[in-house]
């Protein structure tokens, strides 16, 4: 009887997490309801009414009831504030592209709602729009990031006196933002640097940054460079850059994150679902203790690939320089592989401390995991055990319920989880 009894225990603390995942992989993502937008190119935007300045020296607050036009830079100095109303519409100028830069010191507080989110887009009309029409947001904290000299500068030749970044201020309020859609933005024609959806340099922890969508850019749509902070509820939609890349030793949490790729929309330097980048080579670091670190919980990693295109995938995921990567509770498909590593790894051991999966679900058309060392390669797929697979590869309307809607994209499993494979 304690035989019996111990081989039933056994095998609910095996499989009691995939009774989890199910119910947790197979709910639609509530959260992204009502705010956000998977068409944005048929979108109607009213026309702009006010030109913002170049410079923003003053606490500056902006209403609903106009629609602003940002064209070429506009910084926000002087420690002053830029306050946006929820519901309010900002045009972006293609033909100079504009950028919004956030300078040290200074803060941008835009609180959307579920019912008014704030949103920036290109100033194209509709069916008109393309990745890349206007620049980004940029938002340059003073919090910690680990280059030897404990700060940065930022890329993309602007002016130099607002492009420092970086501290020792961890708790720091930079920015709150809310329910704000990013529309395509990563113009890289007018400097050599592109511009990313939404770049946060060395941001501190009192920084809020939830429900925030980026649609269509031309570089990465979310890039974060050291700091440290808690993130929730972000969606990549087609980027043709990183969906997201953490670098300079970012630590934090992200809950609930959507990436959503399509096989022929790529960078030429590789792009990939997340990108953890330990440290800047070009830079330094302090110890190893303050190499990038990410927790990511409840993610959807999908890219848009079925048999006749899979082939143009590459993984989901690229760990470099030593970076640590934890993901919990997720699910990835239409890629290569679920993780590829550089050649920072250089023993299996380095690999598994620096990188961890479980509780989850991928669909993929390679091996699993990509390494440099392929001696390396059949050992290596042990990072993977404990999570459950499709034995071969899956087109993306045959695995989930109705991926391409222009509403909200479902990836519920159209088959109960249990059909699948359990790596071991």
């Amino acid at each position: 009887m304690k035989k019996r009894c111990f081989l039933i225990t056994a095998f609910a603390i095996l499989f009691f997490p995939f009774l989890t995942l199910a119910q947790n992989l197979d709910e639609n993502n509530k959260w992204a309801r009502t705010w956000t937008n998977f068409a944005p190119n048929k979108t109607d935007y009213p026309q702009a009414e006010e030109k913002l300045p170049n410079i923003i020296a003053n606490n500056t607050y902006l209403r609903n009831d106009v629609v602003y036009l940002l064209s070429g830079d506009v910084y926000v100095v002087n420690n002053a504030s830029l306050t946006i109303q929820e519901g309010t519409i900002i045009r972006c100028d293609h033909e100079n592209p504009a950028n919004l830069i956030v300078t040290k010191g200074s803060k941008l507080v835009a609180v959307g709602s579920m019912a008014y989110p704030i949103v920036f887009t290109s100033n194209k009309g509709p069916k008109s729009r393309n990745s890349g029409d206007w620049g980004g947001i940029t938002i340059a904290g003073s919090g910690k990031v680990n280059t030897v000299s404990g700060s940065g500068i930022i890329p993309g030749d602007y002016k130099p006196q607002f492009s420092v970044y970086g501290g020792n201020q961890y708790n720091e309020e930079t920015t709150i933002l809310r329910y704000v859609r990013i529309e395509f933005s990563g113009n890289s024609i007018k400097r050599k640097q592109g511009s990313n959806g939404l770049s946060l340099y060395g941001i501190g922890t009192s920084s809020i940054i939830d429900n925030i969508m980026v649609s269509h850019p031309g570089q990465d749509a979310f890039n974060i460079h050291g700091g440290k902070n808690n993130i929730r509820n972000l969606i990549s939609l087609k980027a043709q850059g990183n969906d997201f890349q953490f670098s300079e030793g970012f630590k934090g949490n992200l809950n609930n994150i959507i990436a959503i790729r399509h096989p022929y929309i790529n960078s030429s330097k590789g792009s990939y679902a997340i990108a953890a980048d330990g440290y800047d080579k070009n830079m330094g670091y302090t110890n190893p203790s303050s190499v990038t670190d990410v927790t990511i919980s409840n993610a959807t990693l999908v890219n848009l690939s079925d048999k006749s295109n899979y082939q143009h995938t590459a993984s989901a995921i690229l760990t470099s320089n030593l970076a640590t990567l934890y993901i919990h509770n997720s699910k990835i498909s239409g890629f290569s592989d679920v993780v590829k590593f550089d050649n920072s790894y250089v023993s299996l051991p380095k690999m598994q401390k620096a990188f961890m999966m479980d509780n989850s679900f991928f669909n993929i058309h390679g091996e699993g995991v990509d390494v440099v060392n392929q001696s390396m390669k059949k050992q290596s797929l042990n990072i993977l055990k404990y999570n459950r697979f499709t034995k071969n590869f899956v087109d993306v309307n045959d695995l989930f319920s109705n991926p391409l809607s222009n509403v909200v994209p479902k990836f519920d499993l159209k088959q109960s989880l249990n059909t699948y494979m359990v790596m071991q």
